[in-house]
């Protein structure tokens, strides 16, 4: 059986991102539908997957990373509004069986995510 996991990494300070929250939508042309929210442990990573088992199907997703309050967190000020405050990534899950890993790395000016292993 499939699954599907993330992480976040702070690039700006070199350490997973703690205390991330993060969504998990299926997408249905226009509709979304909310399946989990998670936040990230010290390691940056969700302690259980966020899909598996028979909620894993194919389909469209997205993932929102609520990132705006783990800067602040951090002691980071910002213009309001803040540069990045919500991250969605839309994918794809196009193989059942397989294992889906969506990291994100961030700072507080950018941020970039790949199919990771």
């Amino acid at each position: 059986m499939g699954r599907l996991t993330t992480h976040v990494l702070d690039t700006s300070t070199g350490k997973p991102a703690e205390g991330v929250r993060i969504e998990l939508f299926r997408l249905d042309g226009d509709d979304r539908l909310a399946l989990c929210e998670k936040t990230t442990n010290s390691d940056g990573r969700c302690d259980a997957a966020l899909l598996q088992g028979d909620d894993f199907r194919c389909g469209e997703y997205e993932l929102v990373f609520h990132v705006g309050p783990y800067f602040t967190a951090l002691g980071l000020t910002a213009d309001e509004p803040r540069f990045l405050n919500v991250v969605p990534i839309r994918f794809g899950i196009a193989d059942g069986d397989a294992h889906y890993h969506v990291p994100l790395l961030i700072s507080p000016y950018g941020y970039s995510t790949y199919r990771g292993s």
